[in-house]
């Protein structure tokens, strides 16, 4: 079941005109809610990041916040499983080709729900290999837009050589991955590049921000260099299907460990006994684990 322009109906019988500008412009933007046993995580936060892409490519908002809210709920509603991946789109509606905006058009929304794919447990617990690579997409990263083929070709360099993620650099310095952000550690200070233009501001960036200020860690928002990638203590890379994922590799070469990691994550050091509430499967669990230099293996 997705929803189309105010109606729920089967994914088969979901059809968008061939002249709609999504399809011939890609003229749109998007969000992806990751949603835990049946609750999508920061919705608000993901409903202000589409309102501000819309704003800045001039499409009208065809819903209040909680008409989004209301409509999400119900598609996750209608799914057999309860961890989800809720991607959802507008377009600038249909109309007459011509790269100049239409008057009066009334914008397409689509909405589906598939199963959320997390990297698997042993990638979780022991690291992803990434590749780098210039970058060469357009200058306005911070919209949210459904215009991907920049960040699909730059993927598929990872993707062919089996690695989780492209890191890409823009004249030398550190902007962002293919469909990720990225922080490094050097000598116990946690740094990313501010948010600009050249970046996606991603929600579960500033979750990781939030958790390591919380728990006291030293942060820093600057320019990074290529030089200081490859030289980092540790890096890692965030988004919502991906969550924190830590990268033990760059372009064949190895980097260090992951303490800083489970550090972040839980706001404790290694050593410290926590509780830990799991929501998977609609099920609630409590349990207590030690944290070692390596993510807790959690049964």
């Amino acid at each position: 079941m997705v929803f189309l322009n105010g109606k729920f109906l089967p994914i088969e019988q979901a059809m968008v005109p061939v002249l709609d500008r999504g399809f011939i412009f890609g003229d749109g933007v998007y969000e992806l809610v990751p949603v835990y046993s049946r609750v999508p995580f920061r919705i608000d936060e993901h409903l202000r990041r589409l309102e501000r892409s819309l704003a800045e490519v001039r499409i009208r908002n065809p819903y209040t916040a909680l008409q989004w809210k209301e409509i999400i709920t119900r598609l996750i509603g209608e799914q057999a499983f309860d961890d989800q991946g809720v991607y959802f789109q507008v377009t600038r509606g249909v109309a007459k080709r011509d790269h100049a905006f239409p008057k009066d058009v009334e914008p397409t929304v689509f909405i589906m729900s598939n199963p959320l794919v997390n990297p698997p447990r042993e990638v979780v617990e022991k690291g992803a290999a990434a590749l780098s690579a210039v970058d060469y997409r357009w200058l306005r990263c911070d919209i949210k837009s459904i215009s991907l083929i920049g960040n699909c070709l730059l993927r598929q360099v990872s993707a062919d050589a089996g690695a989780a993620e492209t890191i890409m650099f823009r004249d030398g310095v550190l902007t962002e991955a293919s469909a990720s952000n990225v922080f490094i550690v050097k000598g116990g200070v946690i740094r990313s590049p501010a948010k600009s233009h050249l970046i996606l501001p991603g929600i579960t960036y500033d979750v990781v921000v939030e958790l390591a200020q919380a728990a006291g860690m030293p942060l820093e928002f600057a320019e990074i260099s290529e030089a200081e990638v490859r030289a980092a203590d540790e890096v890692w890379i965030t988004s919502s299907s991906k969550e924190v994922l830590a990268i033990t590799e760059l372009d064949g070469k190895k980097i260090a460990g992951m303490e800083e990691l489970v550090n972040v994550v839980n706001g404790k050091k290694p050593g410290e006994e926590i509780e830990v509430t799991l929501l998977r499967g609609g099920d609630e669990k409590t349990v207590t684990v030690t944290l070692a230099n390596r993510p807790a293996s959690i049964e």
